[in-house]
């Protein structure tokens, strides 16, 4: 292929095998016009101009319609029809009939014979088919979906469906498709903000004032960190006046605050969002990252409403961090003190997710299960699943390893696979497996090995023998983020491609995070701040499709929102559950972008889990070694 070719359509017959009988067409970059001219076939449907492809460097292409007669474009199991004038993104694999049934051409771009694979390396990355026909073949016995590739492209959420899920980062580097439906921070943090509350361990205040314009006009910002003495006093020289810093109490040694999340007040409401990433370039823009959202409203203070699980939830965690109350004057509501009692005054009844948070300390009786693992527990206790999750595996995904020891491992399975399925019988005990990156995944990365900053576990971590078992492979074809590195932390139950729970947080595997019983398990020892959210099948719950923003999301006053309350069971499914098996019209099917494949490959024998203070010598892409520094924040001065 000469420099300035950039992809092929090769011609397919009617078993979608290559014709060698007919020529490649090939593309450059820009406006490409397929017609009668340079498709050496008989056939007066085809017009002069019958399509044009506009093909872009990152492998994806622009279709339009141009001649009378139809066009069809085939991706994976989803069948399009394109009438004149019509318009399509196309991607590496997709196969275009230039009359229905006639005519069959494969899009083939550079990138697929010059892109490392998921695996790591250089080689030539399998056929779009042969991938796909490996993925729908079974392991273990195990079904996998067919023709998982791509699948994120596919994903769409509806401005009322929007906290019923949750959505990645976009990353740099990925093609288009791979980056449908993300959200950067701009896109949260927008509108006429009041008063905002950002939460985070790490802040670069250099790289969020810029990233993020809107924050220079709100007239009340809180910064929650977790940040040293010497980035703090950076913060405080750099910081606009009217932002106050908070670093919550550390009351036993070796703790972080570690939760990331954000509380927007709006004159309409409250946005609540709890994400993954730390609030530095890199976490918004290098990693596979996760963030859910969702707008309350105010509640009508002449008829207030009785608490929810969601409220009590929030206000006691935030009455844990024990930040500086302040006053705001919010105009034509009045003044308020800003402390946890304030977000009282919200609507939650409508809340889709439950608040899994981790609060430091020595937690006994009633405080046992509030926080951690034992929170999630008792949440999980009073649940109902369908049986098809009895004894179903369970998922830990994280970017950092805690010291752990076998007994700690099956304490926090126990509180895992708690629950009860439609029988009234318990679900039983799930076996764990870890997604965690291999030496060669971070090598070969979009990073290199300077993705290995963020995945900070050391050796002595990770060799640990008993953790043999449970390695698994980081996979994310059909995201495309098998080389975004994951700062996401996840923990999930599953069966094939269903979930019986999903579990977004900011928790790492470690007993600080999730706390570890003491005391004849009268006492949950936690060391560190976090926040996560829980997506469950069944939700009783209000409409939940008020915006404090118009962006166009259908708006409600308050009192609307408390109209139509409805039990909905769901079913949680990944985004490569075929949705033709969705055939009980009783339920709701919830995709969640969940970025790494179900069910995961574990380790082979050449694979080796990577630890970061470990010496590597073989260059990654590159051509750097490990270790070598990285800059994480955008600038400090001295």
């Amino acid at each position: 292929m000469s420099a300035t070719e950039i992809g092929y359509l090769i011609p397919l017959n009617n078993d979608l095998k290559e014709d060698t009988s007919l020529p490649n067409l090939p593309l450059s970059p820009g406006p490409n016009v397929i017609g009668r001219s340079n498709v050496p076939v008989p056939d007066k449907r085809l017009s002069r101009k019958h399509l044009t492809l506009t093909a872009a460097a990152d492998g994806s292409s622009n279709l339009v319609v141009e001649g009378t007669n139809p066009v069809i474009v085939k991706s994976g199991d989803q069948r399009k029809k394109l009438k004149s004038n019509e318009h399509l993104s196309i991607f590496d694999g997709d196969i275009i009939e230039l009359i229905p049934g006639h005519h069959f051409f494969k899009y083939v771009t550079s990138l697929s014979q010059k892109r490392p694979s998921c695996h790591g390396g250089s080689g030539t990355q399998e056929p779009s088919t042969k991938r796909m026909r490996k993925q729908a073949e079974p392991e273990n016995g195990i079904e996998r979906k067919e023709n998982c590739e791509e699948a994120i492209r596919d994903f769409r959420v509806a401005n009322d469906k929007v906290p019923l899920t949750f959505r990645l980062l976009p990353v740099q580097g990925l093609p288009g498709w791979a980056n449908t439906s993300c959200v950067s921070i701009g896109d949260v943090i927008q509108g006429d903000v009041l008063v905002a509350i950002l939460s985070n361990y790490m802040v670069d205040i250099d790289w969020l004032m810029p990233a993020c314009p809107a924050l220079a006009k709100v007239p009340h910002v809180l910064v929650i960190h977790g940040e040293g003495d010497g980035t703090l006093e950076h913060m405080k020289r750099r910081k606009p006046a009217n932002w106050i810093l908070h670093k919550p109490p550390l009351p036993i040694s070796f703790g972080t605050h570690h939760s990331k999340a954000m509380l927007l007040v709006y004159p309409r409401g409250v946005r609540i969002i709890v994400h993954t990433a730390n609030l530095i370039y890199i976490d918004w823009n290098n990693k596979s990252q996760g963030l859910w959202m969702q707008d309350f409203p105010w509640k009508d203070q002449n008829n207030p409403s009785i608490g929810c699980g969601f409220e009590n939830d929030l206000v006691e965690y935030l009455g844990a961090l024990k930040w500086p109350e302040f006053n705001a004057n919010l105009p034509a509501l009045g003044n308020f003190k800003i402390n946890s009692s304030f977000f009282k005054k919200f609507d939650y009844s409508s809340a889709a997710v439950r608040l899994i948070a981790s609060v430091p300390g020595y937690h006994t009786g009633p405080n046992l299960k509030r926080w951690g693992h034992m929170k999630l527990r008792t949440v999980l206790q009073e649940c109902t699943f369908d049986k098809e999750f009895k004894k179903s595996p369970l998922i830990y995904q994280f970017s950092s390893l805690g010291s752990l020891d076998e007994k700690w491992m099956a304490e926090l399975s126990s509180s895992m696979s708690s629950g009860f399925a439609d029988d009234k019988t318990p679900l039983g005990l799930g076996e764990p497996l870890i997604i965690w990156p291999t030496v060669e995944d971070v090598r070969c990365s979009l990073e290199g090995y300077a993705a290995g900053n963020a995945i900070p576990s050391p050796l002595k971590n990770v060799e640990k023998g008993f953790l043999k078992k449970y390695w698994a492979r980081w996979k994310a074809s059909h995201t495309g983020r098998c080389r975004a590195m994951p700062h996401i932390k996840s923990f999930t139950r599953y069966n094939g491609q269903k979930m019986a729970w999903f579990l977004l947080t900011s928790s790492n595997l470690s007993k600080a995070a999730w706390g570890a019983l003491q005391k004849n398990n009268s006492q949950l020892m936690i060391r560190s701040y976090e926040l996560g959210v829980l997506f469950l099948p069944a939700m009783k719950r209000h409409r939940c499709g008020f915006s404090c923003t118009n962006n166009g999301v259908p708006s409600k006053d308050q009192r609307g929102s408390m109209e139509n309350t409805e039990v909905q069971i769901t079913k949680l499914v990944t985004l490569t559950w075929p949705s033709s098996r969705n055939t009980d019209e009783s339920s709701e099917v919830i995709s969640l972008p969940v970025p790494y494949e179900l069910p995961p490959q574990r380790y082979s024998s050449e694979d080796v889990p990577w630890s970061w203070d470990r010496r590597y010598n073989k260059k990654d892409v590159y051509g750097q070694v490990w270790p070598r520094q990285v800059q994480l924040y955008a600038s400090q001065d001295s």
